[in-house]
């Protein structure tokens, strides 16, 4: 009979865990590294953004209480204040800016439409931009102010020729932003969507108009500053009221007080009208993540 002898221990394996084959040192602890601009002291976003601002208005009374600004040349931030209180008090601010309101929202109306239409035209299809664009191309070199005459002629001196005015100056920056973005919109993401099932109108919807937004709204608000530019013109044509006609009649009777009152008009008109649509922007174009500066 054969009898086998194991042996009463059988070797252990060795051991060739990392901590063997890479003894533990004493090296130097990592530390993390933290931004050299989380250190900086934090400012308001709104205190830095009325600085500038401020920082003029400083300047001004400055140079107006030394003499250096005369009443006659450029009345002094006091003298605006006054005289905008009285303007405000008899009523006849508030009715300008209603009707110079009325007319820049019904150019932007109509500017809005027609260039936005003529765009997605053009930049939909092949034809439609060999028939629209060169002739709006064409059209946009000219200045707008120079056509007023020949709108006077056309529609008259009531309305109708200075809503024309701001509706010709808000088409084109409109056009123009809005065919760029539809053509810009990156050809991988059409074959994309052609490979899901999506039609034209799908395409269109989904992917075309979605990527041409944001060119969308920075045409709205490059429009909508050109539509206070217009808004100046427009309301020096025989008109006999809105902040252009104050400005008119300030003119007449050299009151540079009220001149720097309807300008300030203009200015926070404008201003508000952008921060609407930069807060739109915000609202829509949530899914775009930008950079935002540091």
């Amino acid at each position: 009979m054969r009898v086998s002898h194991a042996p009463p221990h059988a070797p252990s394996a060795p051991d060739i865990s990392p901590k063997s084959v890479f003894p533990p040192t004493s090296g130097p602890e990592l530390v993390a590294l933290v931004p050299a601009s989380s250190h900086r002291t934090r400012v308001p976003r709104w205190v830095r953004r009325t600085s500038g601002p401020l920082a003029l208005l400083a300047l001004w009374q400055v140079l107006s209480a030394t003499g250096v600004l005369t009443g006659d040349v450029l009345a002094s931030p006091g003298t605006v204040a006054r005289v905008a209180g009285d303007l405000i008090g008899d009523g006849s601010l508030p009715n300008a800016m209603g009707v110079s309101l009325q007319r820049v929202a019904l150019g932007l109306l109509f500017g809005t439409v027609v260039g936005t239409a003529l765009a997605l035209i053009s930049g939909l299809f092949r034809i439609g931009e060999d028939l629209v664009d060169a002739s709006v191309q064409m059209l946009r070199t000219v200045p707008f102010v120079g056509l007023i005459p020949l709108f006077i002629i056309w529609f008259g001196i009531g309305e109708a020729p200075k809503i024309a005015i701001i509706t010709l100056g808000v088409s084109f920056p409109l056009y123009l932003n809005v065919y760029a973005g539809i053509r810009g919109v990156d050809a991988q993401l059409i074959e994309a969507g052609e490979s899901l099932g999506l039609s034209r109108w799908g395409l269109v919807r989904h992917v075309i108009l979605p990527g041409a937004l944001p060119g969308a709204m920075t045409g709205l608000r490059y429009s909508l500053g050109v539509s206070w530019l217009a808004l100046v013109f427009a309301e020096q044509v025989n008109a006999d009221a809105g902040i252009g006609f104050l400005m008119v009649q300030a003119r007449d009777f050299l009151r540079t007080d009220v001149i720097v009152v309807c300008l300030v008009v203009y200015a926070f008109l404008g201003l508000t009208a952008d921060f609407v649509v930069r807060t739109l922007e915000r609202l829509l174009l949530q899914w775009r993540p930008t950079f935002t500066g540091r």
